[in-house]
């Protein structure tokens, strides 16, 4: 099978210099030992141009070159999804390593079957010109911002980061009811045996889920509550939520007798950027029909992305 190559050109920086080689690699930029290992033993690393063992201590201003053959990569056909023609994403973000896209209600994340067209990785791809790299995803009713990975080199450091909690996206909802000040909810969530597409607080296989949340502004019949997974259980926000009295106005699951349209947007991504480590807060604005929806319920709010 033939692979794709992925060369990637990175400066040591000035917080990043006076260690070997190896540690740079590893435990500063996160790249997996098994990838390490195949630049190792290829010689596929140089530092300034010339190959050195990796017990060689980089200074800030050294150039580190690494090439990747394709046959590092364990699924390395698992992400040529059907480009969409003339594609358009809300980009948020975009550097040589990723996207972060702000993704319209409606829409799904990934296709769920072969050949399957119309998701946002669709869309990815056709922008991409090729192929692009699921990194999360959000529930196809919520609406936001999103990670898109160019190449996979840094799908398992985005990984890392996301696992110690490093990035992390907070949420805008509204809820129904009036839910008053900040905390957490550590309610274990599972599978409901009676309904497959639902899930529920200590239902079949429960698992540890927690959430924070904070509510912006609120009045006798609605809140605005940010919040903030520390776990990412299916549909946590949207069962913890409705768990607590407050489910989300439009949640066509949890909520079916409320008016159409889920008002849940991932408004704020906490990125850091690989190699740089440059710690990001990239905002996706509100979408028209989520801010009509807090003026008609009177919620006044001036999100953090706002001149």
């Amino acid at each position: 099978m033939e692979h794709t190559r992925w060369q990637l050109t990175e400066p040591v920086r000035i917080s990043q210099g006076g260690q070997p080689l190896r540690s740079l690699l590893q435990r500063t930029w996160l790249i997996p030992k098994r990838l390490v290992h195949y630049l190792r033993i290829r010689r596929n690393v140089v530092v300034n141009n010339q190959y050195h063992p990796m017990n060689h201590v980089v200074q800030p201003g050294d150039v580190i070159q690494m090439t990747f053959q394709g046959d590092e990569f364990r699924t390395p056909t698992a992400n040529q999804y059907v480009p969409t023609l003339h594609s358009q994403l809300g980009i948020l973000f975009e550097n040589r390593d990723l996207l972060v896209v702000n993704k319209p209600r409606g829409q799904k994340t990934h296709p769920n079957d072969d050949g399957e067209t119309g998701t946002l990785m669709n869309d990815a791809a056709g922008y991409l010109g090729g192929q692009a790299y699921m990194v999360h995803r959000i529930d196809k009713q919520t609406s936001g911002a999103i990670i898109i990975a160019k190449n996979p080199v840094v799908v398992p450091v985005l990984d890392l980061l996301i696992a110690a909690g490093k990035i992390h996206r907070e949420y805008l909802a509204v809820v129904d009811g009036f839910l008053q000040g900040a905390g957490q909810w550590q309610w274990p969530i599972g599978d409901d045996p009676s309904d497959p597409w639902r899930r529920k607080v200590d239902g079949k296989g429960a698992q540890r889920a927690v959430t924070h949340y904070q509510t912006i502004v609120a009045n006798h019949d609605h809140s605005l509550v940010c919040l903030r997974l520390e776990t990412g259980r299916t549909h946590q926000l949207r069962v913890h939520l409705a768990h607590s009295g407050h489910p989300i106005v439009g949640d066509p699951i949890y909520n079916p007798s409320s008016p159409a349209g889920m008002l849940l947007h991932a408004a704020h991504q906490q990125l850091i950027v690989p190699f740089s480590m440059q710690n990001m807060v990239i905002d996706a604005p509100l979408p028209d029909y989520f801010a009509q929806t807090l003026v008609k319920y009177n919620l006044e709010y001036k999100n953090k992305g706002d001149s």
